[in-house]
């Protein structure tokens, strides 16, 4: 990350599928409360996409869902909050066509996309080792500016807002 910023990676671990029975009946779950918490109290949200069937993987969407619960939320948790995706891909193609199928749902929740670049890791399996960390330096320095190009982009937004 760039000098004074801070990334908090989250977890989709522990949230359910969807489910308006289980809305009505038992509340939000806890797992989605505390993931709506942290989104609200960010500056920016980056999220990291895979590629399944040429789309929007359905964990991910599915997450989404219960976050936007109930309608009176979507403005606290996502409403005008910078938002950046990436993502990295074993295929040839690096979540391009699962970035394009966000666009709608980003706009539907109100969100701020930056659109000053793109992080489409193609071939990850040559890019990453098993721990995760990245072996190919010229996708290393793609990251990093990437990064960067979006704290920017979440500092220029912030004072905006302040004006």
């Amino acid at each position: 990350m760039p000098n004074k910023a801070k990334l908090e990676i989250a977890t989709l671990k522990g949230i359910p599928l969807y489910d308006e029975d289980i809305e009505v009946n038992e509340g939000i779950p806890q797992t989605v409360i505390v993931l709506q918490e942290q989104i609200a109290a960010a500056d920016g949200l980056l999220l990291a996409t895979p590629e399944y069937n040429n789309s929007i993987p359905g964990v991910l969407k599915n997450a989404i869902d219960w976050l936007s619960r109930p309608p009176s939320s979507i403005a606290r948790t996502f409403g005008d909050r910078p938002v950046a995706l990436m993502g990295a891909s074993p295929g040839g193609f690096g979540t391009v066509l699962s970035q394009n199928a966000w666009l709608p749902v980003l706009r539907a929740l109100g969100m701020r996309p930056w659109f000053g670049g793109r992080l489409l890791i193609s071939r990850a399996h040559h890019v990453f080792n098993e721990s995760g960390q990245t072996v190919d330096e010229a996708a290393h320095e793609q990251l990093r500016s990437f990064l960067a190009g979006f704290a920017e982009f979440i500092q220029a937004s912030s004072s905006r807002a302040g004006d």
